[in-house]
C-alpha cells in the first residue's frame, strides 16, 4: 500500500485537485488515489471522515491529513527538496508569491471560465474583469522568467510548484481558446505536453459525471 493517499474530486472539473496530483506525478511519488465525485447526494458523506470540511483535495500521509492544495504541494516539496524546491532564495520567494496570488485571486476568471477538461475548445465572450485577470496572469508568468534557472521552459525554468498551481489555468486557456501573447502561448503548449497533464486529461475525458453549473 502506498505511503500517501490523495483524495480528489472529479478530474474533469476539480481544479484544486489537479494541482497536487500533477505535482505528485511530476515528483514520481507513488500514492493511492481516491476520487469522490462532487455535488452528488453522497459527496459530503464520503468526505465527512476527513478533516477538510467536505473539501478536496486531501493528502493523507501516515497519521497526517493536509487539506489544502498549496499546503500539500509545499509539504511534498519539503519532503523531496532536491526535486521540489528552487535553489535560489529570491526565486523561491517569488514562486511563493505567484502561488499565493493564484491561490486567492482571479475570481472573475474562475467564474467565467470554469475548468472543464472535456469541453470542446471554443472561444467565449469575456468581461473586462476577466480580461484583466488574464493579463495579470500573463504578467506573472513573464515576471517568473526573470528568476528562471535556465533549465527548461517552465515558469521558473525547471518545473516547480508554480507550474502545478497554474495547471488549471492552462486547461482553461486551452479549452476556451483564450488569446495569449507568444510567450504565454508557448508555455501553455509546453504544459499540455507534460506527462502528468496528459494523464489527467485522459482520465477526465473518461468520467461520466456532469456538473451542469460548470458546463459553459
Amino acid at each position: 500500500m502506498a505511503d500517501f493517499t490523495l483524495v480528489i474530486g472529479n478530474k474533469n472539473y476539480s481544479s484544486w485537485s489537479l494541482r497536487p496530483w500533477v505535482w505528485m506525478k511530476h515528483l514520481g511519488i507513488s500514492f493511492e488515489e481516491i476520487v469522490v465525485p462532487l455535488f452528488q447526494d453522497d459527496t459530503d458523506e464520503k468526505l465527512d471522515s476527513y478533516f477538510s470540511n467536505s473539501k478536496v483535495p486531501v493528502l493523507i500521509h501516515d497519521d497526517l491529513e493536509i487539506w489544502d492544495s498549496l499546503a500539500i504541494c509545499e509539504y511534498l516539496a519539503e519532503l523531496y527538496p532536491q526535486q521540489g524546491l528552487l535553489e535560489d532564495i529570491q526565486a523561491r520567494a517569488t514562486m511563493r508569491a505567484l502561488c499565493a496570488e493564484m491561490h486567492s485571486s482571479f475570481i472573475c476568471l474562475r467564474s467565467e471560465l470554469p475548468m472543464n477538461c472535456r469541453r470542446t475548445p471554443s472561444a467565449v465572450i469575456l468581461s473586462d474583469d476577466c480580461l484583466a485577470d488574464i493579463e495579470r496572469i500573463q504578467n506573472l508568468w513573464r515576471h517568473a522568467g526573470n528568476f528562471s534557472d535556465g533549465k527548461g521552459g517552465y515558469l521558473f525554468g525547471s518545473f516547480s510548484i508554480a507550474d502545478a498551481m497554474f495547471a488549471p489555468i492552462v486547461f482553461r486557456f486551452d479549452r476556451y481558446c483564450v488569446p495569449l501573447e507568444d510567450s504565454a502561448s508557448r508555455y501553455v503548449k509546453l504544459m499540455l505536453k507534460h506527462p502528468a497533464m496528459l494523464a489527467w486529461l485522459e482520465s477526465a475525458k473518461a468520467e461520466q459525471e456532469v456538473i451542469e453549473s460548470e458546463e459553459r
